[in-house]
């Protein structure tokens, strides 16, 4: 299990409560940091000599079933209420059509916004669309010194949300080849509701939401919005206490009323290792872990998404939670290339951003940006050798 992630008091109490009905076993759970954890995991899958069970990201199970020995469980999806679960868990989980990891918790933006800022404008509720969030927050920026957003220029997870709700992709794989997407009419369009926003406040156009850190920037001013995941809201209040009970979330709407936009979707999925000498036993506690009980407990008391839709009212009272897993119900991640992590870490889609902010074409930045992340999904370095 990953360290800040379910917490230790958690696992301490469902290790307990699956020990006592399995008489005779014991649960040995190991706690592990993020940084580094991708070698460790794919040195456990290579020798066979790793967990029964193990926590990965998300978007990481790709990597690890291309290394191979990740058990398929596509057979179980139906015993573990498989068709509840929040998208954006599954479907990264999915691979090559096999279901390898089990959806354990998400968590994905919300829009954070100040209640009396919103109040002094005449905004009695939050936006249904895309429409009326445009028009409040132009309304939101029109007093002298106050920023409507505080939208950075390089916040490619947002940017992302729009392009899927324009129903764009980020890279397309055929035939087993990935290529970048951001050359699209779908990409263009997300890109200019994208700036429309960042028009609407001073978030800087070559930076994103960690430089600096945008928590400080709403707490240090006359902000009225940030998109961010709802834990931001403790930062914010420790950085200005004076903005306690001014606080609300509502989740980023999208083209139409109906359906909240998309979001990525952040968070774990378990696995289960192909040399477990103890599979049915790996399979029973991933089924404690990613049943009603324990989802529900873990959804409220570490304030995250559970795994399936059908459980929301777990969090119904928590404002940002609540709105967090309203979200999720559009909730995506990022291509299921196992490279994609390559793109992550030299990423031509902020480039892409910040080059259109600043006049760039569209398309011909949009070109260049998905040249690159073919490169990069193909194995190619930036002088074309592998």
């Amino acid at each position: 299990m990953m360290n800040h992630s379910a917490g230790e008091e958690f696992i301490d109490r469902v290790v307990n409560d699956f020990e006592s009905e399995h008489e005779g076993v014991e649960v040995r759970v190991t706690v592990q940091e993020w940084g580094g954890i991708g070698e460790k995991v794919t040195e456990a899958l290579l020798t066979g000599e790793g967990p029964d069970v193990i926590e990965v990201g998300n978007t990481q199970v790709a990597q690890y079933v291309d290394v191979g020995g990740v058990r398929d469980l596509t057979n179980q999806v139906v015993d573990l209420e498989g068709d509840d679960w929040v998208p954006g868990l599954a479907e990264p989980g999915r691979v090559y059509g096999h279901q390898y990891g089990i959806p354990f918790y998400a968590a994905n933006r919300v829009v954070i916004y100040r209640t009396d800022l919103f109040e002094e404008a005449g905004i009695t509720e939050p936006p249904a669309d895309r429409e009326e969030w445009l028009e409040a927050t132009r309304l939101l920026d029109e007093p002298s010194g106050q920023q409507g957003i505080y939208l950075p220029g390089q916040n490619w997870y947002v940017l992302a949300g729009f392009v899927w709700d324009e129903g764009g992709e980020l890279a397309l794989e055929s035939g087993g080849q990935w290529r970048g997407a951001l050359d699209t009419p779908e990409a263009a369009r997300a890109m200019e509701f994208y700036a429309d926003l960042h028009e609407l406040g001073d978030g800087p156009r070559d930076a994103d939401e960690a430089n600096p850190p945008h928590e400080e920037v709403f707490a240090s001013g006359r902000v009225a919005q940030i998109i961010s995941t709802p834990g931001s809201a403790r930062t914010i209040l420790e950085a200005n206490p004076a903005l306690e009970g001014k606080i609300g979330f509502f989740p980023v709407p999208g083209p139409d009323a109906d359906t909240p936009g998309a979001v990525f979707t952040g968070g774990s999925n378990l696995i289960i290792t192909e040399a477990s000498e103890h599979g049915r036993l790996a399979y029973d506690f991933v089924k404690t872990l990613t049943g009603d009980h324990w989802q529900t407990e873990l959804a409220r008391s570490m304030s995250l998404v559970p795994n399936r839709t059908t459980l929301a009212d777990a969090v119904s009272e928590d404002p940002g939670t609540a709105a967090m897993t309203e979200g999720a119900r559009n909730g995506r991640a990022t291509p299921q290339s196992p490279r994609w992590g390559m793109v992550e870490a030299d990423n031509p889609i902020k480039t892409y951003q910040s080059a259109v902010l600043g006049g760039a074409d569209p398309a011909v930045a949009g070109r260049e940006a998905s040249e690159r992340i073919t490169e990069m999904l193909s194995g190619l370095g930036t002088d074309g050798i592998g």
